[in-house]
């Protein structure tokens, strides 16, 4: 396995889980900015299990070979690597982390990216990396588009309700949190301590660019704000729509179990979900109710944004394209306190 981009979070995520997967094995990991460091002195958890291991500067003969190639870049990198990478025929699987090809249509990732897609002829190529509701597109697929936390916590709690036309498609509201690793390990002014600690914001109003990809998820027109809480990982996803018909709490929480009775990684309760339970789990838990003195449904998801929200699902998706049972190597329970 090769990881590019392995220096960053999602990167460190991947290297910790892939220790400890019995059928894949790291042997190449690039991080230009960390070309050279030992992967236990950046990160001193991941020191023991990698102690021969040092980042690496890019270079596409660095990944050949590999059976799966991990995309961990930053937006708009990894369409520059992943074409050669595809074209050259080699039999490797992709999974790339980033939004480069989650979207469909290179119109719409031009609009909310602010740049032309650079390879919009490989966007067929790619499977949409959800498998719980995308699984169909896994079938021949050698590359797949992880999506990003915020859409896979929506996702995971609208899209049964939209599909079952429980909820009207239009006028969605999403509103989520989440922790700061989200914005990645380069220090930024808005997530050094001083600037989260004790605080909770909004950002991105009305122009979030996972705006288009949550729509695209959940087949629903959606008003996404999300916000920045003071804890390092975590998604919280509160979700409103109008019911489509006559609605109570108990039958939407039937749908959502009936739609993910076979899933090990979705797990509906009638109690709130928990950013802490799914801590280190490549897990999501999900709620629902329907106000009547409102006349709302609110749908709720709560997940690792690192975990099924980034590198544990792209691990996830590397099982299924490599044929291995979907949940090799990766947890269910998160980690408590």
């Amino acid at each position: 396995m090769a990881i590019v981009g392995a220096s960053g979070f999602t990167g460190a995520e991947l290297l910790r889980i892939l220790a400890a997967h019995p059928a894949m094995t790291v042997v190449t990991a690039t991080g230009d900015s960390q070309a050279c460091v030992a992967v236990g002195d950046l990160y001193p958890s991941l020191g023991v299990a990698y102690p021969d291991l040092a980042f690496s500067g890019y270079e596409p003969e660095r990944v050949a070979g590999a059976d799966v190639v991990f995309f961990a870049l930053p937006h708009g990198a990894s369409q520059r690597f992943v074409p050669t990478l595809l074209d050259a025929d080699t039999g490797a699987r992709v999974v790339d982390l980033a939004a480069d090809f989650r979207l469909r249509d290179p119109a719409v990732y031009e609009q909310w990216y602010g740049q032309p897609h650079q390879a919009p002829e490989h966007l067929d190529a790619f499977a949409y990396g959800l498998p719980e509701l995308f699984r169909d597109t896994f079938g021949g697929a050698a590359a797949v588009a992880a999506p990003g936390c915020y859409p896979t916590a929506a996702a995971l709690a609208l899209a049964p309700l939209v599909r079952a036309g429980a909820i009207e498609p239009h006028g969605v509201i999403v509103d989520a949190a989440s922790g700061v690793s989200g914005a990645g390990r380069p220090a930024k002014p808005h997530t050094s301590f001083c600037a989260v600690d004790e605080d909770f914001v909004a950002y991105g109003l009305l122009d979030h660019r996972h705006t288009p990809e949550i729509e695209q998820a959940t087949g629903a027109g959606v008003l996404f704000t999300p916000h920045l809480a003071p804890m390092n990982r975590g998604i919280l996803a509160t979700c409103y729509a109008r019911p489509a018909g006559v609605a109570d709490t108990d039958d939407l929480l039937t749908l959502l179990a009936e739609a993910y009775a076979a899933e090990p990684f979705v797990t509906v309760r009638e109690s709130p979900p928990s950013t802490k339970a799914t801590l280190g789990a490549n897990s999501a838990h999900l709620t629902a109710r329907f106000d009547a003195r409102t006349g709302w449904v609110m749908a709720l998801c709560a997940l690792d944004n690192l975990g099924k929200g980034a590198s544990g699902q792209a691990v996830q998706c590397a099982n299924l394209l490599c044929g291995l049972e979907e949940t090799t190597g990766l947890a269910t329970v998160g980690v408590y306190p």
